[in-house]
């Protein structure tokens, strides 16, 4: 019985998410996990078009193309793999499809600005952490591609 069955990744279609998905590629690999893949759009249109029944925003087009193409990727190096395209607060929208999809682990890029920076700016990371009792797998993640 493998230890991780399925896998949240949250992703920011930035930079930091090769660290975390080089990571979970091996993990899932090494556990025969599946990996769902998430991105929480946090723009005005993507958190509020659930309210004004808006249609999708660019933003989010965009979002969907790019978790398409990391889904596509994973499924060609043999590994199981789904995503969901959220909008709203990121730190409970992890935190409520990690429960929904029935995760057991939560793998997430870290930018790493120390404590300080984290205190005054705040983090996603550490709204997950205080959310959720599933594990949650932090890799440091690098803006450099």
């Amino acid at each position: 019985m493998s230890l991780y069955k399925r896998i949240l990744v949250p992703l920011e279609n930035g930079p930091y998410d090769t660290a975390v998905l080089d990571h979970v590629r091996k993990l899932a690999h090494l556990c025969g996990s599946e990996l769902v893949l998430i991105h929480v759009a946090d723009g005005w249109a993507a958190r509020m078009a659930d309210r004004l029944a808006l249609r999708e925003s660019e933003e989010m087009r965009n979002d969907r193309e790019y978790l398409d193409e990391v889904v596509r990727s994973l499924r060609a190096d043999g590994l199981q793999a789904g995503a969901v395209l959220a909008g709203g607060d990121p730190g409970k929208e992890i935190v409520e499809a990690a429960e929904r999809e029935r995760c057991d682990l939560i793998a997430m890029a870290t930018h790493g600005h120390g404590l300080v920076k984290d205190v005054l700016y705040g983090t996603v990371v550490w709204s997950v952490r205080h959310r959720t009792s599933i594990p949650v797998l932090l890799v440091r993640g690098s803006d450099k591609p």
